[in-house]
């Protein structure tokens, strides 16, 4: 067995206020304010959890279901690029309709009750074409990116388009825009001009006026109307971060397509996934986090957490889905208490109207689904489902999770990141109660169990704790957890548990709290007494020497009921992770509900909106219940108790998923839409499965998609082309994988010609998918 040990009698963390410029309120009083190590809302810890989404590369009809998705995923800060040549593609010609329409979207958000984060560049990048800059930029007779007045001319024309679009939207106007991020990377990063590529082959200037061109640009934004509480860079890579004016941005990323634009043949196994204290002047600086001012003086905050990564020209890969919620839990771990995913939504680049496509070369033409939690056409992926488990808990325990210092057992400085027999593993803690983290996932390494082990918790006055008491755990190839220790659950106190929290509800005067069992652990719980009235539903308990433990049986779930200390009646509910996985908390009829369905729901106050692909039937589970007064899209067939639950099966009609496909050639098909698979259906997702190099999707000879071959099935959502898919069909073309290719040209006649040795192009397979949607109310 192999035993850890961390000491955590170093348990207080030194917060303090007042030192930070921004915040501000709003006409309903409500007050953001900072502290060195998080950020407050009306004086109370408010634990951030941002996520990306690009308003102009989202179709608008979709807006606000997918802002809901983001929501019911746990977000509460909505961040998105305004990409300049989006919006003034043409010089002074400004477009801000249709899917350009940021008022309308912001208002969605603050309808939501979602903030937002508006990123007004003027540089961008996002895999935008030149980063965000429109082409008429190019060849000006002044520095781009710089504080020569012609370049600030034009930024400030810019800047007052977006606050008109904004006026009234802003915090201190009751609007849900709480910050304004400056540039982006300045002095870091830039982007091809991309009119050169293939020939000079030029590039956006990365920028040197440091942290003056910061301030102008923010003077800028301020004089254009853009007022609000915060305003943010990104801090990474020496990129100039003027704090004193800026709360500086972190992130994080383990997937790096650019280093094949350069001279690498592999990819590296990174340090991502190994933890880190990001607060702790002693450790100014460690891998990817070398701030040029105290670390605890300021809060770490993250913008750009790999939520995914797009696929590159040159780097074809599979996003391991299990990476994103391990990079949540190493961030906040490491003291992270404002979380920011980029890519968080995927989406589509809009085509322009004289530059066709403003993607990045290295990038699809349309194509921008970056892998992300939710994908370019509203899919929800694992990677969604695993992060909304962690941002219920993170905000349900904000109060007490801020307040948490981070301990790491070791200096991680010198860890190996392709040692994967050593277990992971950080604390979060306040005096004698806190988090143990644990991460067993590692990029660009074959995974591997961790099993067998136990961790020792050394808390001061001889008060230790042993993870489990008695035995060993384990944890599954790829996971990563969440056990708290010494909480106090109405008065009595919870040692440990070898569950994880996901949230806790209450009804009928009593108190329900969420676990779920990590992969590959078995759930135990022990309490510092003896509890009385204790009821168990699959579960065995001890009660000996002072302390209750409760094992749950493998692979099973239940509820134990006991009565608390203060006399509250606590109910410990464990879920399978099978079930956590879909597990969702809602508000309806103004109670707080918890449900568990392999639908996606989109809950608002009074309705549930099931979401459900190519599904004969949908079952979901509530508690507490809320009976179904009218159900649109289906009909309940059954009804039952389920332990606390009461489960309900709905059939849906029988819809065919018509469509004709007609190959042409190997790489080629025409592809047909029957009118009812589209009247009947929210979405058509049309999944191709293909070997080749490139995949093409069009209309009457207008690319409408676009995919690097990399294995995956490639996915299309036809909603948004309904029309013209009805009027004029759609067509795929399949560009071939080439051998030995090699251009001719030795003529004499100002003529060359491709020749190959071999090509592989082939379609295997096209289906429609349909999905559903049920509301229930």
């Amino acid at each position: 067995m192999k035993n850890y040990f961390i000491d955590l009698t170093d348990n207080k963390k030194d917060i303090y206020s007042g030192h930070i410029k921004l915040g501000g309120t709003n006409p309903n009083g409500d007050k953001i304010s900072f502290t060195n190590y998080y950020m407050e809302l009306n004086g109370e810890p408010f634990f951030g959890i941002s996520g990306e989404f690009h308003f102009s590369r989202c179709h608008e009809r979709f807006w606000e279901d997918e802002i809901i998705k983001m929501k019911m995923g746990g977000i509460n800060i909505v961040s998105t690029y305004i990409f300049w040549n989006h919006h003034e593609e043409e010089e002074n010609i400004f477009e801000w309709s249709g899917n350009r329409n940021l008022r309308r979207f912001v208002e969605l958000c603050g309808k939501q009750g979602l903030y937002v984060i508006i990123r007004i560049g003027p540089f961008c990048h996002g895999e935008c074409r030149n980063g965000g800059l429109p082409d008429w930029l190019f060849g000006r007779p002044f520095e781009i990116r710089s504080n020569e007045k012609e370049y600030l001319f034009y930024v400030r024309r810019f800047y007052t388009e977006i606050g008109k679009q904004v006026n009234g939207l802003l915090y201190k106007d009751g609007g849900p825009v709480i910050a304004t991020q400056i540039e982006n990377e300045y002095m870091h990063s830039a982007a091809p001009w991309e009119m050169t590529t293939g020939t000079s082959n030029e590039w956006v200037p990365g920028g040197k006026d440091g942290d003056s061109h910061m301030k102008k640009l923010k003077s800028l934004a301020i004089e254009a109307g853009l007022k609000t509480p915060i305003y943010t860079c990104t801090a990474w890579g020496g990129a100039a971060a003027p704090v004193d004016e800026m709360l500086p941005l972190w992130g994080g990323y383990a997937f790096w397509p650019w280093i094949f634009y350069g001279d690498a043949e592999e990819h590296p196994v990174t340090p991502e996934f190994i933890f880190r204290d990001y607060h702790n002047s002693t450790k100014p600086k460690c891998y990817n986090f070398e701030p040029k001012y105290d670390p605890e003086s300021y809060l770490y905050a993250c913008c750009e957490m790999g939520g995914g990564m797009n696929v590159s020209y040159k780097y074809r890969f599979v996003l391991p889905y299990e990476s994103v919620p391990a990079m949540a839990v190493v961030k906040a771990a490491g003291g992270c208490n404002f979380i920011g995913y980029y890519m968080y939504h995927g989406g589509s680049n809009p085509k322009g109207k004289k530059d066709t496509y403003l993607n990045e070369h290295s990038m699809p033409k349309i194509s921008y689904d970056f892998q992300a939690p939710v994908g370019e056409f509203g899919q929800l992926r694992e990677s969604y489902k695993e992060l909304k488990l962690q941002h219920y808990f993170y905000k349900d325990f904000e109060k007490e999770l801020c307040l948490m210092k981070t301990v790491l057992p070791r200096d991680t400085d010198s860890m190996d990141p392709e040692n994967l027999d050593e277990l992971r593993f950080a604390a979060r803690v306040n005096g004698e109660s806190g988090f143990i983290f644990i991460n067993n996932y590692q990029d660009h390494m074959e995974p591997k169990e961790q099993s067998d082990f136990s961790i020792q918790l050394k808390l001061g006055n001889e008060n230790n704790i042993r993870i489990p008491e008695n035995g060993s755990l384990n944890l599954g190839k790829g996971a990563c957890c969440i056990l708290p220790f010494n909480l106090n659950i109405g008065g009595t106190l919870l040692n440990y548990s070898t569950a994880q929290l996901i949230t806790a509800i209450e009804h009928d005067g009593e108190k329900f709290y969420f676990f779920f069992t990590p992969d590959r652990m078995t759930a135990e719980y022990c309490f510092s007494e003896e509890l009385k009235d204790i009821r168990a539903e699959n579960a065995i308990v001890e009660i000996a020497g002072g302390k209750t433990i409760i094992h749950i049986n493998d692979n099973c779930s239940g509820t134990v009921k006991f009565t608390a200390a203060k006399g509250q009646t606590i109910n410990i509910c464990t879920l399978k992770k099978e079930q956590a996985v879909n597990f969702w908390k809602v508000n309806i009829r103004g109670c707080d509900r918890v449900i568990i369905t392999q639908a996606g729901v989109l809950a608002s106050e009074k309705t549930m909106k099931f979401e459900c692909a190519r599904m004969e039937s949908v079952n979901f589970s509530i508690f507490p219940d809320a009976a179904p007064r009218f159900i649109t899209g289906a009909k309940v067939i059954n009804k039952f108790r389920d332990g606390i639950f009461t489960a309900y099966e709905l059939k849906l009609p029988k819809i065919g998923s018509d469509i004709s496909i007609k190959k042409i050639k190997s790489n080629k098909a025409v592809i047909k839409v029957s009118e009812e698979l589209f009247s009947c259906t929210k979405e058509v997702i049309l999944k191709i499965d293909y070997i080749g190099d490139i995949g093409y999707a069009f209309i009457d000879g207008e690319l409408i998609h676009d995919n690097f071959c990399n294995g995956k099935p490639w996915e299309i959502g036809l909603k948004r082309f309904e029309k013209e898919i009805l009027d004029k069909g759609m067509y795929i073309y399949v560009s071939p994988l080439k051998t030995g290719s090699t251009v001719k040209s030795d003529s004499v006649m100002a003529a060359r010609m491709e020749i190959n040795e071999g090509e592989i192009a082939e379609i295997n397979s096209i289906a429609a998918v349909p999905v559903y949607e049920i509301i229930v109310s």
